[in-house]
């Protein structure tokens, strides 16, 4: 696609959620459309409070839009809409990403390939082994992010629904002593909600330790300064999210 002003046909793009007020997506793909001088491309929030509302917009209204992300909570209720899957998103079953072409709406993942440009200059020899907290699309995402370098992960619930997920009161000092990546996957710390905090036992991470939030309203949640001041590695999520806008806007822009 050009950068130039010189295309005619307006094009639209936006997020889908439902709660977007405080979203990343839509300041920075009106900024990126700025700078490209894209002065017909529009970028706008679609908030459903629920799958029926949301539901009606796939099927009657969505059709103007060239492409969309999508985030919390529709990453994996959207699945079912869709007319297709990349690898990745059939693989994690979980969708951030969807591409409109030829009356088709096309699911991806670019959580993936975002979490991980992200968290490797971080990763150190001694970083094989992770605790996800969370147990949803992101969570997903991560998972297959990390197990793809080969590092292994445990998930961690609040309701764990198997006996390979640990629950958040079985965290102990010898799991963390072996998994000294620690990724928080749940939306826990968002503002306005600042002073909340994933509920783990900081007293045993130690500066060996990579902590890892995906939030990244504030800038530094209570989580990663409870995380600093054990000694450890801290990120938070905006430049996985810079990551994934782009990989996004490459699919858009095939």
């Amino acid at each position: 696609m050009g950068t130039t002003s010189s295309i005619k046909k307006s094009k639209y793009f936006g997020l889908i959620g439902e709660t977007l007020s405080y979203s990343f997506s839509k300041s920075y793909f009106v900024e990126k459309f700025k700078t490209l001088n894209l002065e017909n491309h529009f970028y706008e929030n679609f908030e459903f409070e629920n799958e029926s509302d949301l539901a009606h917009f796939l099927l009657d209204e969505v059709s103007k839009l060239q492409g969309f992300n999508v985030t919390i909570p529709y990453k994996e209720i959207i699945i079912p809409y869709l007319d297709k899957l990349d690898s990745s998103a059939e693989t994690i079953q979980a969708v951030n990403t969807v591409l409109i072409k030829n009356n088709e709406l096309i699911g991806y993942n670019t959580d993936i390939y975002g979490f991980l440009e992200s968290i490797k200059p971080k990763l150190k020899r001694h970083h094989n082994k992770a605790l996800i907290l969370g147990t949803g699309g992101a969570s997903k995402a991560v998972k297959e992010a990390l197990t793809s370098i080969g590092i292994q992960v445990k998930l961690v619930s609040r309701n764990p629904k198997s006996n390979a997920i640990i629950a958040y009161q079985d965290l102990n000092e010898s799991l963390f002593d072996s998994h000294q990546i620690i990724v928080n996957t749940t939306p826990i710390g968002t503002f306005p909600e600042v002073a909340i905090c994933p509920d783990i036992p900081y007293q045993y991470l130690t500066n060996k330790h990579l902590v890892f939030d995906l939030v990244y309203n504030p800038k530094e949640t209570l989580f990663l300064n409870n995380a600093k001041k054990q000694g450890a590695s801290i990120q938070n999520g905006l430049q996985m999210l810079q990551n994934q806008a782009e990989k996004a806007w490459k699919i858009w822009t095939l």
